[in-house]
């Protein structure tokens, strides 16, 4: 069996992976030239798993919590809002009919005005003032 070479010998630096060979190859990070785009980049964030994994968490937490507080939101809303199909007892929808049917019409403005016993020349009420 033959010896195991010394990594500082002249056989070793002749081999394609040893020592410091002739000087072409020093622009060669990982087997890819300096120029070549890296290969793995696409798989990069997984030397960073944890951090990727927790930043991915708080953007799903952050999201989940803005979802919970726009639906309070819309909830408090919702109880701050006079909605009377809601809000009434069930009788007074019957007389909002009744008041949408009332209408007030100016031709008989000048009759009620005639058999009116008010007198216009009067002076203006005011609370509180003896006359």
């Amino acid at each position: 069996m033959p010896e195991p070479a010394d990594i500082n010998s002249p056989e070793v630096a002749k081999t394609p992976g040893g020592g410091s060979g002739s000087g072409k190859d020093d622009g060669v990070v990982n087997g890819h030239k300096e120029g070549e785009p890296n290969p793995f980049a696409e798989y990069m964030w997984m030397e960073n798993e944890e951090e990727y994994n927790r930043q991915v968490e708080e953007e799903l937490l952050e999201q989940e919590f803005l979802e919970r507080c726009f639906q309070e939101m819309l909830e408090e809303e919702d109880q701050d809002w006079f909605i009377p199909a809601r809000d009434l007892p069930p009788g007074v929808g019957q007389i909002q009919q009744q008041l949408s049917g009332l209408s007030v019409s100016d031709g008989n403005a000048e009759d009620i005005a005639r058999k009116s016993s008010l007198n216009p020349e009067a002076k203006e009420f005011v609370p509180g003032v003896k006359y």
